[in-house]
């Protein structure tokens, strides 16, 4: 059978000056019917950071951009409900229809063996860096990426783990990644226009590695946020009684992360 060429659909994508987060998806630990897991669109012009990567978010992705035009791409930790879809990412990016450099790929220590260690299937190496130009965080990193700059803060998820504060003209943006409270987060946080902040828990653990509702709304507050968006809620919650639980402890405007909408900071 002949091979028929498929053409790829033009889309046309809306691109502002202010400083916008776009929920791909925010499901935990796996994702729902309609819900992929962690991973958020950040936006400023034409700058375009994919930041977090979980099961799912491939596809919502190319409805706001496409990879070819992604500036980079930022992953809190490896778990893979935040970074499962480099995988199909690397196969868009070197084997299908996506043309262009290497993605710069900003990760904890590790990521790019870890991505080879489950794409390789044979002797060789698979080439993991003609995808992805990685760059291995650590706790105080800073990066340029177009018109955003992303400072870094190692923050506690019982691996390595980080979470990121970006700002552009003067306003900013803070996602916790996944963490327990911690005074890191607190401080890289502080005066952000907006937090993103997981609330998995429904309970605080006696080792906790992630926030409850309530932790979400204080670590806002102690930040002094001035907005806070929930995320990464767990099983054992609805998205309305975590948004209900946040707003016991924080008194400025909370919300829910929606799969799909676009929130500005500012």
């Amino acid at each position: 059978m002949a091979e028929v060429a498929v053409p790829r659909v033009a889309v046309a994508y809306r691109w502002t000056m202010d400083l916008g987060l776009t929920v791909l998806g925010c499901a935990t630990p796996y994702p729902s019917a309609d819900t992929p897991c962690s991973g958020y669109l950040v936006s400023h012009g034409d700058t375009r950071v994919w930041m977090d990567a979980g099961t799912g978010t491939l596809g919502p992705l190319q409805r706001h951009t496409r990879l070819e035009d992604l500036d980079a791409i930022w992953i809190s930790h490896l778990h893979a409900d935040h970074s499962a879809d480099l995988l199909t990412a690397y196969y868009a990016l070197l084997f299908a229809d996506v043309e262009r450099s290497p993605v710069p790929l900003y990760g904890p220590p590790g990521i790019a063996d870890r991505l080879a260690g489950f794409l390789t299937n044979g002797p060789v190496r698979s080439p993991v860096e003609r995808a992805f130009a990685v760059t291995e965080l650590h706790d105080g990193h800073e990066a340029e990426v177009g018109s955003l700059r992303l400072t870094t803060a190692a923050v506690e998820h019982g691996l390595p783990a980080f979470a990121v504060r970006i700002e552009a003209e003067g306003r900013s943006l803070t996602y916790s990644g996944d963490t327990a409270p911690c005074a890191s987060l607190e401080a890289l946080a502080r005066d952000t226009d907006l937090l993103l902040c997981e609330a998995e828990s429904a309970v605080r653990a006696q080792d906790a590695v992630h926030h409850t509702p309530e932790d979400a709304g204080a670590t806002a507050a102690a930040a002094g946020a001035g907005r806070l968006v929930v995320t990464h809620v767990g099983r054992f919650l609805t998205m309305e009684e975590a948004v209900a639980r946040a707003a016991e402890r924080y008194a400025g405007p909370v919300d829910p992360a929606v799969p799909g909408t676009t929130v500005r900071a500012g």
